[in-house]
C-alpha cells in the first residue's frame, strides 16, 4: 500500500498527481469506508444528478465520459439514463481491475441500493444495474490526455481536488474535464469541500486540494454556461477526512 507524505513545511513544493503511485490505490479500503452502504451524502449526490439527467432525453447522448472513474459505480449507473456509451477513463491499474471485474461478472450486491435509488429517480434506467453497466467501456488511460470535444457529456466525482495539493493543477484538471465535451455539451460533477491531504485505511495518505463552492464557481465560469453550483454539509456517517461537505455542479460547455 502506497504511503504518500503529507505537505511539508510552508514553502516546500506541493504533491502533484504524477508524484503518486495510483496503481496501488487501496480499492478495498476505499470501498469499505465509503460505499459499503448508501450514505445520506451519496443519496444527495444521486438526487442532485438525477434531477439534471431527468431533463435530458433518454439515449440522447451518443458518448459520455466518467473522468477518473475510480471504483465508484453509481455515476456510471446514472449516466446510463441518457448515454448510449459511457467511457470510464481511469489511470489506476487497481481501479481498472475492479471495474472490469464488476462489469464482467455483474456488480456486487452492495451496489443494489444505489441503483434502486437511481432507478426510482430515473425510471428510464434499465431494470437491473448489470443492464445499465452494459453501456460502460473501461478505458485504462490518463484522463488528462483526453482530446477536447470528444463527448456529449462528462461527469467527474471526487477527482480533481483529491489527486493534487496544487491549486494550479486542480484548475488545469478542471479545464481538461470541461473541454472534454463539445460546445454545448453537459457537465456533471461532485467535489469534496475543503478536502485536505487525507488517509484511506490505516497506512496510506493521499494529496488533497481544499476548494469550496466559490472556488469551483470561479474556476468553471470561463468555460461554461448555465452553471449551477450548490453544496451539501459533511456527512457524519462517513469517515472524517477533514472535509466540510461536498460541492455539486451542473453546466453546459460554453459555445464560444
Amino acid at each position: 500500500m502506497t504511503t504518500v507524505p503529507g505537505p511539508g513545511p510552508r514553502g516546500t513544493a506541493p504533491i502533484h498527481n504524477d508524484d503518486v503511485e495510483w496503481d496501488r490505490w487501496p480499492v478495498r479500503d476505499y470501498l469499505s469506508e465509503n460505499y459499503r452502504e448508501l450514505h445520506p451524502s451519496d443519496a444527495a449526490v444521486i438526487a442532485h444528478h438525477a434531477a439534471y439527467y431527468g431533463t435530458l432525453a433518454r439515449d440522447s447522448v451518443e458518448r459520455s465520459v466518467e473522468f477518473g472513474a475510480g471504483p465508484n459505480l453509481y455515476p456510471l449507473m446514472l449516466a446510463a439514463a441518457t448515454s448510449r456509451r459511457i467511457d470510464a477513463v481511469e489511470t489506476s491499474a487497481a481501479n481498472v481491475a475492479y471495474l472490469r471485474r464488476q462489469l464482467g461478472r455483474g456488480p456486487d450486491a452492495g451496489w443494489q441500493p444505489f441503483y434502486d435509488l437511481c432507478r426510482e429517480l430515473l425510471p428510464s434506467l434499465p431494470a437491473s444495474p448489470s443492464r445499465a453497466l452494459e453501456r460502460v467501456r473501461v478505458v485504462h488511460a490518463d484522463a488528462r490526455a483526453l482530446p477536447p470535444g470528444g463527448f456529449g457529456l462528462a461527469s467527474m466525482h471526487f477527482v480533481a481536488e483529491s489527486v493534487t495539493e496544487d491549486f494550479e493543477e486542480f484548475t488545469a484538471l478542471c479545464r481538461v474535464f470541461a473541454r472534454s465535451v463539445a460546445p454545448g455539451g453537459h457537465l456533471v460533477a461532485a467535489f469534496m469541500e475543503n478536502m485536505p491531504t487525507y488517509r484511506i485505511g490505516r497506512a496510506s495518505r493521499w494529496p488533497g486540494c481544499p476548494v469550496d463552492a466559490d472556488v469551483v464557481r470561479e474556476v468553471f465560469t470561463p468555460w461554461t454556461e448555465r452553471l449551477a453550483v450548490t453544496r451539501i454539509d459533511a456527512d457524519p456517517t462517513l469517515p472524517d477526512y477533514g472535509d466540510s461537505g461536498m460541492v455539486l455542479l451542473t453546466a453546459r460547455r460554453r459555445s464560444r
